[in-house]
């Protein structure tokens, strides 16, 4: 009785077959496959060994064909590019045996996929979970394609692309791109080889925002990295996992954890495409609530977090005035000496509280017309009183606030609105707010806390103050 051998023989390359897959050549009788792939193992097909081949989608010819000639005591090489089993001839062989009825033996030897080749070529993109999925919609319904785009962009996972487009598909590859930046971040690393293993072979890298679909064609493997993947010396590394056993070196463990809590929060922000510094914010207020809300009330002016680091860097931004104590207490105490700044409160100064009975106004009134006296140039944080931030409104009105920033997010049910409509005229001003009746001071002192580490926001790496 004869038998088939189904052989993955690589993604082209010599180099890249198995010594298993050679040996099957070399010993089979008839050899059936895609005419192309035949090239790439002629050197190793024995002189009176039957080689027969057929064009593209004769897939389930090349089958029946294989079962006839295994029937009469043959040994038959049914051979595939890459690995047999993946998109290839293996499922086919397996479901016509049993179409067939037939006892015929199968052995199924395994090759190098194109996604592993184009892996080693772009450097260590499949380091944690992976799945595959092809564009092509021959023998698959594009809803269920587009099913299981949806579940690789929400599951984090590295995922690889066959198929990706050909001359009559050409948007469903601009949908998948579409699905993942709702997922995803648009700095997400993304690799992919065309030929990979041939003499015409292309590796390339980019991101998953600059990716251009008209880039690729039927011979192109792309994979996209995980919220890990980064790209390093021109290579595409995806860790081994997102939870490190070993904290890095000079790394606290409450850094650490803040690290994977912001990584979980960016994996579930409703949007992926925020500006850098405006979700450098966002995930320091969700972290320091809990409230996914902050999506919807959190506002700041265009670049206004990355304006006010800006200011600390030069020196422009010297002081932080805030309108209670708890404020000042939740500012990293490390980043203030880091930066060189200077946190204060007048809630507390006698002249306040003798200002306040003297003018029948709140103590944190008059803490601010102190703090406007002697630094009207001061960013300013409000965490808790309304008519502290409705006091500064007016001064800047007046002309004797300046204020370099603003960050309103006091709490309550009375003035608590209107204090925060009274900001936002200032449009030379860089303000952060906390829209509506919600606020605090801990998300007062946390939003100064993402303009003083801003440097840290491209790596997500939260909290080397703590």
């Amino acid at each position: 009785m004869g038998k088939i051998i189904v052989a993955g023989i690589g993604p082209g390359s010599q180099q890249d077959i198995t010594p298993a897959v050679l040996e099957a050549v070399r010993q089979a009788d008839v050899i059936v496959g895609y005419q192309y792939y035949f090239q790439f193992i002629m050197p190793y097909v024995k002189a009176d060994c039957e080689c027969i081949d057929t064009g593209m989608k004769k897939e389930r010819q090349r089958a029946e064909q294989a079962f006839e000639l295994a029937e009469q005591d043959k040994t038959v090489v049914v051979i595939s590019s890459g690995d047999a089993g993946i998109y290839g001839m293996t499922p086919l062989i397996y479901e016509m045996r049993r179409e067939r009825g037939s006892d015929i033996e199968i052995v199924s030897l395994p090759g190098i996929s194109a996604f592993q080749k184009a892996a080693s070529l772009l450097g260590a993109p499949i380091g944690h979970d992976i799945c595959i999925i092809s564009m092509s919609d021959l023998m698959t319904p594009w809803e269920v394609i587009e099913r299981r785009i949806v579940a690789a962009a929400m599951g984090d996972f590295v995922t690889a692309v066959y198929n990706p487009k050909s001359h009559g598909r050409y948007w469903q590859l601009y949908r998948l791109q579409e699905i993942f930046l709702q997922h995803r971040s648009a700095e997400t690393p993304v690799g992919y080889v065309r030929q990979a293993g041939r003499d015409d072979e292309v590796v390339k890298l980019t991101t998953l925002g600059a990716f251009d679909p008209e880039d690729v064609d039927m011979f192109t493997v792309i994979i996209i990295g995980n919220s890990q993947s980064y790209i390093a010396d021109g290579r595409l590394i995806t860790p081994r996992g997102y939870y490190r056993e070993v904290v890095a070196e000079g790394e606290k463990v409450g850094q650490n954890i803040m690290i994977t809590s912001f990584r979980t929060i960016a994996k579930e922000l409703k949007r992926q495409d925020y500006p850098l510094d405006h979700k450098w914010a966002l995930l320091h207020a969700i972290h320091t609530t809990a409230d996914f809300d902050m999506e919807n009330i959190l506002y700041s002016d265009e670049g206004a977090v990355e304006t006010l680091y800006q200011k600390v860097k030069d020196g422009t931004l010297k002081t932080i005035i805030s309108d209670v104590t708890m404020v000042t207490s939740g500012i990293r105490k490390g980043a203030v000496e880091r930066l060189g700044l200077e946190v204060k409160c007048y809630l507390s100064d006698p002249r306040a509280t003798e200002m306040a009975e003297r003018l029948g106004i709140t103590r944190t009134q008059a803490g601010i017309r102190l703090a406007v006296e002697e630094h009207p140039d001061a960013l300013f944080a409000f965490g808790n009183a309304p008519t502290a931030l409705m006091e500064l409104c007016e001064l800047v009105r007046k002309g004797k606030a300046h204020p370099v920033g603003i960050i309103a997010a006091p709490v309550g049910f009375v003035h608590v609105c209107e204090s925060k409509h009274m900001v936002k005229p200032f449009r030379d001003i860089p303000k952060l707010i906390v829209e509506g009746r919600k606020g605090g001071s801990n998300l007062a002192a946390t939003l100064c806390n993402a303009i003083l580490t801003f440097d840290d926001a491209a790596q997500l790496r939260p909290g080397r103050d703590l």
